[in-house]
């Protein structure tokens, strides 16, 4: 791997090295920026690579986050950043870790990140209907802006039936179907990177006519399977818009069809004229 793919990869981006016990030096990569801004999903890695080191540390054996809470109350800065993971309990099935991100002693990021093992099993029950979504070659590829860094280490393809809005074209549903595939020349999809995954889709505000300004506040991810495909199926969509806020929620599935991540997120929006 060459030293450009080595600084683009999401295992070097979001790793975390020990500092002292409970605390872990993190670099934040300009490649998981949207509008210079680490993007939300990213940061959910960077909280869970520090909650598995944390817990582990105090003897925990669980392999994979399994659920993962975000208040984002400031937007971190790309550079050096400090992790402090507080290891809440640590249990023969699940332990709980809670991590705050800090830059110049100032927090503006914490997780309660939820730890065990998944398996390779098959799902006993699943009441998620799997997305009906256009074969890639008939999916649109946006290009993003020199903006959207994380363009460059996913892949995206839209369906077409719900990316009018690129062409100006709004819709009545606010709803983005489309497959996802990480890119950054290193690994595929795994249950920790999917959390990257959980909030790489581009927001489904937009087509209702929303500004490209939809900061999140609050994301939940749940990682449910271990994922078995290169790509996975998306869909993204709200619940309610109301007071400036929307209620989103994403579900991803493999090529089994198989649920292997979901998540719910409260994030600010604008529109045109203010409603």
């Amino acid at each position: 791997m060459s030293a450009t793919d080595e600084s683009r990869a999401l295992r070097n981006a979001a790793a975390v090295e020990p500092i002292a016990p409970g605390r872990f030096a993190v670099e934040l990569s300009e490649y998981y920026t949207v509008v210079g801004h680490p993007n939300g999903g990213y940061l959910q890695c960077v909280m869970a690579s520090g909650a598995l080191a944390a817990a582990s540390a105090e003897g925990a054996h669980h392999l994979h986050p399994t659920a993962v809470t975000t208040n984002y109350m400031g937007g971190p800065a790309v550079g050096p950043a400090e992790l402090r993971a507080d290891v809440r309990r640590v249990g023969r099935g699940v332990s709980f870790v809670h991590v705050t991100l800090l830059q110049e002693g100032v927090v503006s990021t914490e997780s309660l990140v939820t730890l065990g093992t998944l398996h390779d099993s098959e799902s006993r029950y699943m009441d998620a209907s799997v997305p009906v979504v256009a074969p890639l070659d008939e999916c649109l590829q946006p290009t993003g802006s020199d903006e959207i860094n994380i363009m460059r280490v996913i892949d995206q393809r839209l369906d077409p039936d719900s990316a009018g809005w690129w062409s100006g074209e709004l819709s009545e549903r606010g709803e983005v179907r489309g497959w996802l595939r990480l890119n950054d020349g290193d690994a595929a999809w795994d249950p920790w990177s999917v959390l990257f995954a959980t909030d790489a889709m581009p927001p489904a505000t937009f087509p209702l006519g929303s500004s490209g300004w939809v900061p999140t506040l609050q994301l939940t991810s749940y990682v449910r399977r271990i994922p078995t495909s290169e790509w996975l199926r998306a869909r993204q969509w709200c619940v309610v818009i109301a007071d400036g806020l929307v209620d989103e929620r994403c579900e991803l599935f493999d090529d089994r069809g198989e649920l292997v991540a979901s998540s719910s997120q409260i994030a600010m929006v604008r529109f045109p004229g203010g409603h």
